[in-house]
C-alpha cells in the first residue's frame, strides 16, 4: 500500500498546477537557490495538509459510516483527477517569462521566496482534497506508523521533485524535453489516480 500510495503521489507531481508552475517561473528567475526555498515552502503547505488528512482519518472508527462516506468521497475524487488529466494531457505548456536573476542576500531570499511557496500551497484547496483521498487509500489494516512515514514519505517527495524541476529547467534543452514527455506522463498520472480511485471506492462499498 506504501509503494502503490507513494507511486500515484509522485505521478501526480509529475502533471503540472499552481505550485509547479511557481518553482519553475523561480528558478528561471534565480537558478537552484530561489527554487530550493520556493519548494520547502511548498513542502511545508503539503506537510500542513498531510497531517490533516492523516490525524483526521485516525480519529474515525475504520467501520463508521462517516469513515466509509470520505474514503467514497476521496475515491470519487481520485476519479475525478484522473479523467481530467487524461483529458487535458499535452494542454500545458512550461514557456514562462524569465525575469531577472534575484541578486538580494541569502537570508532575505529566503525569507522571500519561502512565503509565496507555503501560501500557494496552502492556499490550493485541490492540496486538500487530494490528501484527503490519498490517506483513505491507507485503510485500517495499515499500521500508524506506516501511514506518518507515507506522510514523510510525500513531504520529502514534493521537496525534491520540485527543487530538481525549479533547477533542470531552467535550461531550454532539458524544458523542450521535458514538454515533450508531458503528454504521456499525464496520462500515466490520470491512469494511477484514476486507478487509486477506483481502488478506494471498491474497499468503500465491501467494507462491512
Amino acid at each position: 500500500m506504501f509503494l502503490w500510495v507513494a507511486t500515484a503521489h509522485f505521478l501526480a507531481l509529475l502533471s503540472p498546477g499552481p505550485d509547479f508552475f511557481l518553482v519553475v517561473r523561480t528558478g528561471l528567475a534565480g537558478g537552484w537557490r530561489p527554487a530550493f526555498w520556493t519548494s520547502l515552502g511548498i513542502a511545508a503547505a503539503n506537510g500542513v495538509f498531510i497531517a490533516l488528512a492523516l490525524g483526521g482519518l485516525s480519529l474515525l472508527q475504520p467501520d463508521s459510516p462517516l469513515f466509509r462516506l470520505l474514503q467514497a468521497a476521496g475515491g470519487l475524487y481520485l476519479l475525478y483527477l484522473g479523467w481530467m488529466s487524461w483529458r487535458h494531457a499535452g494542454a500545458s505548456t512550461l514557456e514562462t517569462p524569465a525575469t531577472p536573476t534575484d541578486a538580494r542576500p541569502a537570508p532575505r531570499q529566503a525569507r522571500t521566496c519561502f512565503w509565496p511557496g507555503l501560501w500557494s500551497g496552502l492556499l490550493n484547496p485541490k492540496n486538500a482534497l487530494f490528501y484527503a483521498s490519498l490517506a483513505a487509500l491507507l485503510g485500517p489494516e495499515v499500521s500508524v506508523g506506516w501511514k506518518w512515514l507515507t506522510g514523510l514519505w510525500m513531504v520529502l517527495a514534493v521537496l525534491g521533485w520540485d527543487t530538481l524541476v525549479g533547477s533542470a529547467l531552467g535550461h531550454a534543452t532539458v524544458r523542450r524535453r521535458f514538454a515533450r514527455a508531458l503528454p504521456g506522463l499525464e496520462r500515466a498520472c490520470g491512469a494511477a489516480l484514476a486507478a487509486s480511485g477506483a481502488a478506494v471506492c471498491i474497499a468503500a462499498g465491501w467494507r462491512r
